[in-house]
């Protein structure tokens, strides 16, 4: 798959206005050096909106929604990452280069999402002349809006409708083949004067629709009894099922702000749902949701339920999307699981309850912390040691799959409190254990905390990383002994410190936002964006590099005072070779107090 070039996101980022964006879709009104406006993302009546052109950033005080020009695309226009690079790369003229080469297939995919949206009218046409399957949908509780709404539409119980209409000649019947319409008969024979054959027959049609709202792909549900139930496009050149969500791209057109996304499992659950004033249900395509669909999901959304049937499937459907979703949980996010009463799914439960009798099953649904536990010991007895022994060796491998952070520590509170241990004393023993699992040792709570950026106002290393936030050009004067004297050091925020320095003289940036574009994908951004937001009294791009500077050396005296009081304590147990000897004896000309324990 190609990517983006960095370089063209830094140099879109500096030539995009992000007032003349905002400005387009929110009324703006200039105050000082900045604009303010109501916030398009909460409803308020006095302006907590703010853009900011120099940094090249938008900030509500109200519901703290922020980011860049393309963050606020992504947010108001409800658009995909590579959808938002290229509404600001048209607007400014600029084609989209890929890390490999300009996609070759570009000409040839436009083609084919034509031919599919000329297919998707057919069907939606076949439905409006076909009594039989108006009925059904009839019975089923679609209403007229709901079938437009989501390009609903019928394929006849034919071997060749798609095919005759179509496939006029070689190259439409390849069209057709390689959007997965047609099949070829087996060892390409040939019958009725034709060697292919539709792929649906008698089956109520879905399109599959991408962010832009083109089809890319078919579910077709069957009207009567027969297998499959439900019948799916293959993978083509335009649909990867491991990353499609139905019902995904009618989700964002809504007019309600989406909060959450609710995961189903069937075409109509998804309909139904919308119908019914649930316009944030969206439905996984045939298969288990994936890491990609979760990424998809939380870049949009910060809180996700899956809702199951009740049964045994439903139930093993669940567990699955559990074991996908441990990598994507941290804090910041909300994961849930709703299972419905047996014999029910959300299409016969939300007709028979309506959305207010849904939303509260909703409201009741269990945190993937709580069904973890739930789960994992459901067969085993805790009332004795043997079996919280089990239990606790069955969660090893799924806290293992959390990422780092307070989420991963409070789980394992969880996991601990249930086999009545403290949580510092059950990491102990899972490190001994040491199976070497999915993921490395959780740190235990007497272990050294990883790097983070402190909030202090006096912190050296939030001083200087506010400062090249704010003017990532002074990263230029930084000299090589300058960053050399951070490598040794251990202080909160360093490891942030030394990574945007040397990203920074890689490949400079001019402005705050391409700064904070770049660390789009990494858990970091979110502390970037708060120091960032702090109005720090910064004259001007020189006085940010001199303080820049002054703090770097403080910084690097300061990394020398940690590594002399290490050799001191070293030598205290054990004696220093020859290197750790020249090395205290240079140390200490800076500080001759300094001593060696003999």
């Amino acid at each position: 798959m190609s990517r983006i070039p960095q370089g063209f996101i830094d140099e879109l980022i500096a030539r995009a206005d992000i007032v003349e964006i905002v400005g387009l879709r929110v009324q703006l009104k200039k105050a000082g050096r900045e604009y303010k406006a109501c916030c398009p993302f909460h409803d308020e009546k006095t302006p907590s909106f703010w853009v900011s052109p120099d940094k090249q950033f938008y900030h509500c005080f109200g519901c703290a929604a922020h980011g860049t020009a393309l963050g606020f695309l992504m947010a108001y226009d409800k658009l995909s990452f590579p959808e938002a690079i290229e509404e600001l790369a048209e607007r400014l003229g600029l084609e989209v280069p890929h890390e490999a080469g300009p996609t070759p297939a570009r000409r040839a995919d436009d083609d084919l999402y034509k031919f599919m949206g000329r297919v998707v009218s057919f069907y939606s046409e076949t439905l409006a002349r076909d009594a039989r399957a108006r009925q059904y949908l009839a019975a089923r509780g679609l209403e007229a809006a709901t079938l437009t709404q989501f390009a609903l539409g019928y394929a006849r119980d034919s071997w060749n409708d798609v095919l005759r209409r179509f496939g006029a000649n070689e190259a439409e019947r390849q069209q057709l083949t390689d959007l997965g319409l047609i099949i070829e008969r087996e060892g390409g024979q040939i019958r009725d004067g034709e060697r292919h054959y539709d792929r649906f027959r008698d089956r109520i049609m879905f399109p599959i629709r991408d962010a832009r709202g083109r089809a890319i792909a078919f579910g077709g549900r069957i009207i009567d009894q027969g297998e499959p139930k439900y019948l799916n496009s293959p993978e083509t050149t335009l649909f990867h099922k491991g990353r499609e969500l139905y019902g995904l791209y009618e989700a964002r057109q809504s007019r309600v702000v989406l909060k959450r996304l609710l995961v189903v499992e069937g075409y109509m659950d998804v309909v139904r749902l919308h119908q019914a004033g649930i316009p944030y249900a969206v439905a996984t395509l045939g298969t288990a949701t994936t890491p990609e669909h979760l990424k998809r999901i939380f870049r949009l959304v910060n809180e996700v339920v899956f809702a199951f049937d009740g049964d045994r499937a439903g139930r093993a459907a669940a567990w699955r999307a559990l074991q996908n979703t441990l990598p994507e949980a941290r804090e910041g996010r909300e994961v849930r699981f709703l299972f419905l009463p047996d014999g029910q799914d959300p299409d016969s439960l939300v007709g028979s309850e309506g959305r207010e009798g849904f939303e509260k099953r909703l409201a009741a649904a269990v945190p993937l912390s709580e069904y973890l536990v739930r789960e994992v010991s459901a067969d085993i007895d805790l009332s004795h040691a043997d079996g919280r022994a089990r239990f606790a060796e069955a969660a090893r491998p799924l806290v293992a799959k959390l990422a780092p952070g307070v989420y991963r520590e409070l789980v394992l509170e969880r996991v601990a409190q249930t086999i009545k241990l403290s949580a510092v004393r059950l990491q102990e023993l899972w490190n001994q254990a040491g199976t070497r699992a999915a993921s490395a040792p959780l740190p235990t709570r007497s272990a050294a905390p990883r790097a983070r950026i402190s909030s202090g106002r006096g912190s050296l290393v939030r001083q200087a990383i506010v400062r090249l936030l704010q003017f990532p050009a002074s990263a230029a004067r930084i000299s090589e002994t300058e960053r050399a004297g951070l490598d040794r050091l251990q202080e909160p925020g360093i490891e942030l410190l030394r990574a945007l320095i040397d990203d920074l003289k890689r490949t400079p940036a001019q402005i705050p936002a391409q700064v904070i574009e770049r660390w789009a994908d990494k858990p970091e951004r979110e502390s970037l964006e708060k120091l960032l937001l702090k109005e720090e009294v910064i004259t001007s791009a020189l006085a940010a590099g001199d303080e820049l500077r002054a703090a770097l050396l403080k910084l690097s005296e300061l990394a020398n005072t940690q590594r002399l009081e290490a050799l001191q304590l070293k030598s205290r147990t054990a004696t220093l070779d020859d290197s750790e000897l020249q090395e205290f004896q240079r140390l200490t000309t800076k500080h001759p107090a300094a001593k060696l324990s003999r």
